[in-house]
C-alpha cells in the first residue's frame, strides 16, 4: 500500500513566496520601501507578507514574514544603523513579521461582510499594525534602556518616544499599506475569475 505524502506548499504557493519575499528585500535595500515621516522613516515592506497572507494563506503569509525577518537581521548586520543592536535580535526583527501573515489571513476571515475591498483593507490594517506593534512592542519591552542611550534620550523621554514613533508612523503606514493591498489583491482576483 503507497503512502500519499501531504505538502502544504504546492510550486504555487512556493513560488508566490518567493516572488512577494523578493519584493519585500528589494523594498528593503531600495528607498522605495521607506517612507520618510520624521523623527524615522514608515515602511511599506510588510505589504507582501500581507498580500501572500490574504491571497493564499496563514502559512505563505507566515512564510513571507519569516524571510522578511530574516532578511531584516542581515540589513542590521551588513549596513549598521544605531537601532541594529534590536533587529539582531530574532524577537524585535522575525517574531512580528511572522505574525503579520497570520494576524492578516485571520482577520480578512473574521470579518463577515460582501465589501471585497473593506475585508481586504481591515485585513492589510490589521498586518499593518501588528509589523508596527510587534517590532516597537519589542525594542520597547526588551531594549527601552539602550534605545534611550543609542538616541540620547532620558528614558522616559525614549519611552515617550517610541509611542510618538508608533502613532506618527503608524498610521500612515496603515493606510497606505490598505491602499496597496486593496488595489493588488482585487487585480490578482480578478485575472483569477477570467481564467
Amino acid at each position: 500500500m503507497e503512502k500519499k505524502t501531504v505538502s502544504y506548499f504546492n510550486a504555487r504557493k512556493i513560488a508566490i513566496i518567493g516572488m512577494l519575499s523578493s519584493i519585500s528585500m528589494v523594498l528593503g535595500v531600495t528607498p522605495l520601501g521607506f517612507i520618510p515621516i520624521p523623527p524615522a522613516n514608515a515602511t511599506i515592506m510588510h505589504v507582501p507578507v500581507v498580500i501572500g497572507a490574504i491571497l493564499e494563506g496563514p502559512a505563505v503569509g507566515a512564510m513571507i514574514g519569516l524571510i522578511f525577518g530574516i532578511f531584516s537581521i542581515i540589513r542590521a548586520i551588513t549596513t549598521p544603523n544605531i537601532l541594529s543592536f534590536a533587529f539582531i535580535n530574532p524577537l524585535v526583527s522575525v517574531i512580528p513579521r511572522i505574525l503579520i501573515g497570520i494576524f492578516s489571513y485571520y482577520a480578512y476571515k473574521s470579518i463577515k461582510i460582501k465589501n471585497e475591498s473593506l475585508r481586504i483593507g481591515f485585513a492589510a490594517i490589521i498586518g499593518s499594525f501588528t509589523n508596527t506593534i510587534g517590532v516597537l512592542g519589542m525594542i520597547y519591552l526588551i531594549y527601552l534602556g539602550k534605545y534611550a542611550s543609542a538616541v540620547k534620550l532620558s528614558t522616559a523621554a525614549a519611552r515617550k518616544g517610541i509611542v510618538s514613533i508608533a502613532l506618527i508612523n503608524g498610521l500612515p503606514e496603515a493606510v497606505i499599506c490598505a491602499a496597496i493591498t486593496i488595489f493588488v489583491v482585487l487585480a490578482i482576483e480578478r485575472t483569477r475569475v477570467k481564467r
